[in-house]
């Protein structure tokens, strides 16, 4: 047996062997396909944001990537998070792009680097800093000197830090790919002709970086060679370059789509996102993204919109705390895999497109001896269909792809699902068997009530009404207007008995205002109008009257031409009048106010909880807007991933141990319409065809990344800003619940049988496997071997099923961590002759 020091040294060599004989790929690429090392690839990717999770997940995402069949991770780089202050750069914790970049290198994987600037991203500003906008003389993303300037020192930068550590693949490292300025081409218009001089600045900017790799733009119809321009959207298969010399390139197939407060959960059907992707291969594409493999959440203040909220889960096959999200990982991860079979005829030839009847059509790839590849797809969005191919006859559902790797026998068809599906389930928490609430979860609440109005020492006066994001320079959220006027009793619009009337206008996003100390009322924008107009009823009394206008903003404009320009909060008119109008107003907004930035608690730093200035007494006060609470709790037993439920509480945000998990706001309830039980995937998807939660908050659960907890002894801190009940929020650990397959006689073999004939010829399989390596199958709660109907939690029998499924299906299953059964009479009988038969199975792991 060897020594410590000699393993050690065996290892240092082995790592030595490994960093020098690390070589440089040459990327390039033709009208079909990326070139690497001289070959033409195949390559499919998802998005990951680096500061949309933790650097202790990193590694967990990009493995969960890998499995599912991905070659190429994607990322933004974001210049705010990186730049926050002009020249003081930030690369650590959740924004170490170099650790993230390297994550990605260790797990096997290319890198796709998107250094925009501009990301849009659903990030506030669009990535830009603020400090940006403040330059003078500076117009955003325009044929704009100042402009210019900082764009290229910001994208030199970058280029600068990957070449340093060697991360490019022409000096041995992952990535393969860069991107300039983004969707341009969406909104270029309404900067007339600069718009064009403007974007051949930027890709010439971009390529005298001298990466070694490709530059891409996406929506960008007239990118300059050699910029290939790329697509983004929910379907690309009818997308084409601009050149006949670049390949089709598909940067973001939206996944799902970004959640907004006050807004229904919108998700998309795996059988579409298949279906788009299939047809994109077949046709020819060669580089397809999902957006987002991974969302993640938009911590601290950094969502952007606004009113987009702190999950970005996006309905992604990762989910927002990286569990797989079944079954849209597993069956994306077969197509993968069926889409990889085809690779070489793929990038040998071009496609052949022909007829099978209306709505149907086949895609051949083959030349010469070569292998021959094909794709068979049925786009009406009603009826199945039976073609007749090659001299076989292929059932197609409607609105799906066979892919046949062999121009034979079909390894997939899009609309049939293999893959285990899981219902996940937020187990709350509590230190006592019978504890039911936050409070017996803690160790008691303390608080500090937030100031009314102007508290601040560097509060100012100015005359007239101040737009707020030039005022604050996103340092807060929050904006504090102040007012004094003297009642005398004469005034006109306290009228003849009738109900005075606070009148404000408001570019927003959330208002809230209060007389002589007092909460009179508030208004609210929305995604769809940001804007606030409110008229308020008020009590004003014989002499000083202070009016406290709070003006605060829900994430900043992030996309759309000159988005930069769009304002924020109280533009005026500010008016007293009487309910009825009978009078003439008096308009404050010309007069002296006095302004303070942010707020007291902030300047103080409460939201680290460590200051001395808590009141804990008998009674907590409650419902109690502008008040600053804390606690401190027990990390959740275990390793799930922790969420907080916050129940009780209304609009505000919150942190634990120091670190923000963005801005909380349960109360915000989505329309109760639009929604449905089920989303019918034929036909063309839109972020509103598929919702789910109408009539809920929109969002009521929020991350709390396990890194950032403790054993115990954790400090959790909330700033409530409308009024709440602290004690009824709780703690959940995100879990697996049921377990479900359903699959039928119809569907294909495995894609993992392709390469043994007597497997692939065995038909069908129903796989299970409990996701935790920890856990096996505990129990069944349903299986049937007929014609079962529902979905997975509410699975039923159909007029026909085979009696000893069940016992089967348990001693197949009950106890192992993962089973595999065949679909077939031959298994389990045949309790229905001439039909179709499925075999349906719920089961729990344990």
């Amino acid at each position: 047996m060897r020594g410590t020091g000699e393993i050690l040294v065996v290892r240092l060599l082995v790592l030595g062997v490994l960093v020098t004989t690390s070589l440089c790929a040459n990327v390039t690429y033709d009208h079909r396909a990326l070139i690497i090392d001289g070959k033409r690839r195949v390559l499919i990717s998802g998005s990951i944001h680096y500061p949309r999770s933790t650097p202790e997940m990193w590694p967990d995402l990009i493995q969960k990537s890998k499995d599912g069949g991905l070659d190429v991770i994607e990322t933004y780089v974001f210049w705010n998070g990186h730049e926050p202050v002009r020249n003081q750069y930030n690369f650590e914790g959740r924004y170490d792009l170099v650790k993230f970049v390297k994550s990605v290198a260790e797990a096997g994987l290319y890198v796709h680097l998107r250094i925009g600037p501009y990301v849009c991203a659903e990030w506030n500003y669009g990535g830009f800093p603020l400090w940006l906008h403040l330059i003078p003389g500076i117009q955003f993303r325009t044929d704009n000197e100042p402009f210019k300037a900082e764009m290229q020192r910001f994208t030199s930068k970058i280029v600068d830090l990957m070449k340093q550590e060697k991360l490019y693949a022409s000096q041995g490292g992952p990535i393969i790919l860069s991107q300039i300025e983004n969707e341009y081409g969406n909104i270029d218009s309404a900067y007339g002709s600069a718009a064009k001089s403007y974007i051949n600045w930027a890709a010439t900017m971009a390529i005298s970086q001298d990466t070694g790799v490709p530059w891409v733009m996406c929506q960008q119809a007239n990118a300059p060679d050699p910029i290939i321009n790329t697509c983004n959207g929910f379907y690309c298969d009818q997308f084409t370059p601009n050149s006949n010399k670049k390949p089709k390139m598909w940067t973001e197939n939206w996944s799902g789509w970004f959640l907004s407060f006050g807004g229904a959960v919108p998700y998309r059907p795996v059988e579409d996102l298949a279906f788009a992707v299939a047809r994109f291969f077949q046709l020819g594409g060669t580089f397809q993204n999902y957006y987002m493999y991974h969302g993640g959440t938009n911590f601290g203040r950094t969502t952007g919109g606004p009113f987009i909220s702190t999950s970005y889960d996006y309905d992604a096959p990762l989910d927002e705390y990286g569990h797989l999200r079944q079954p849209k990982w597993g069956h994306l991860k077969d197509l993968h895999k069926a889409i990889k079979l085809c690779e070489a005829a793929l990038v040998a030839t071009e496609p052949a497109v022909s007829s099978l009847g209306s709505n149907l059509e086949a895609t051949v790839y083959k030349t010469g001896s070569g292998p021959c590849a094909a794709f068979l797809a049925n786009i009406g969005t009603q009826s199945e269909a039976i073609v007749k191919f090659n001299g076989n006859s292929y059932h197609l559902p409607a609105w799906s792809v066979s892919i046949l790797p062999d121009c034979k026998n079909v390894v997939l068809n899009t609309a049939k699902i293999n893959s285990v599906a899981v219902i996940p389930s937020f187990i709350r928490q509590s230190q006592k068997d019978d504890a039911n609430s936050a409070e017996e979860f803690t160790s008691g609440w303390s608080w500090i009530n937030e100031p009314v109005g102007i508290s601040k020492d560097d509060a100012f006066v100015k005359p007239g009404l101040l737009e707020q994001i030039n005022t604050t320079a996103d340092k807060s959220d929050y904006l504090w207007y102040s007012i004094s006027t003297n009642i005398k009793g004469d005034e006109p619009f306290l009228g003849d008995g009738s109900q005075t009337v606070l009148h404000v206008e408001s570019l927003g996003h959330v208002l809230h205002a209060y007389i002589n100390g007092r909460l009179a009322g508030s208004g609210i924008g929305s995604s769809g109008n940001a804007k606030v107009s409110v008229e308020i009823p008020v009590t004003l009394v014989p002499g000083k009257n202070t009016i406290d206008l709070l003006s605060l903003t829900v994430g900043l404009q992030n996309y759309g031409a000159f988005f930069d320009k769009t304002g924020a909060g109280i533009t005026g008119p500010v008016k007293l009048k009487d309910s009825t109008n009978g009078s003439v107003p008096v308009d404050l907004s010309a007069q002296q106010w006095t302004y303070q930035i942010g707020l007291k608690g902030e300047e103080l730093g409460l939201s680290s909880g460590t200051t001395s200035q808590w009141v804990s007494e008998s009674t907590l006060p409650k419902k109690q807007s502008l008040i600053w609470y804390k606690t401190t709790f027990d990390a959740p037993a275990g390793n799930d991933p922790v969420a907080l439920d916050f129940t009780g509480m209304s609009k505000g945000e919150a942190w634990v141990n120091g670190q923000s998990i963005g801005r909380y706001w349960p109360t915000y309830v989505s329309a109760n319409k639009g929604c449905t039980d089920s989303c019918n995937f034929r036909g063309s998807y839109g972020s509103s065809k598929c919702l789910k939660n109408c009539g809920k908050p929109s969002q009521q659960l929020y991350h709390v990344p396990r890194s950032w907890l403790q054993p115990s002894g954790n400090i959790l801190v909330l700033f409530e800003e409308i009024g709440g009940d602290p004690t009824q929020i709780a703690f959940s650990t995100r879990q697996t619940g049921s377990l479900c397959s359903h699959v039928s006689e119809s569907h294909p073999a495995p894609v993992e049988t392709w390469n043994s004939d007597s497997a692939r010829k065995s038909g069908p399989i129903l796989s299970l496997e409990c996701p935790n390596p920890n856990q096996v199958i505990s129990s069944i709660t349903f299986a049937s071997f007929g014609t079962p109907g529902g979905t997975c939690g509410g699975f039923t029998h159909g007029r026909c099923s085979s009696a000893k499924a069940r016992s089967i299906v348990q001693k197949a299953c009950v106890g192992s961590k993962s089973c595999s059964l065949s679909v077939s009479t031959a298994k389990f009988g045949d309790p229905c002759q001439g039909v179709t038969k499925s075999l349906a199975i719920e089961a729990s792991c344990a």
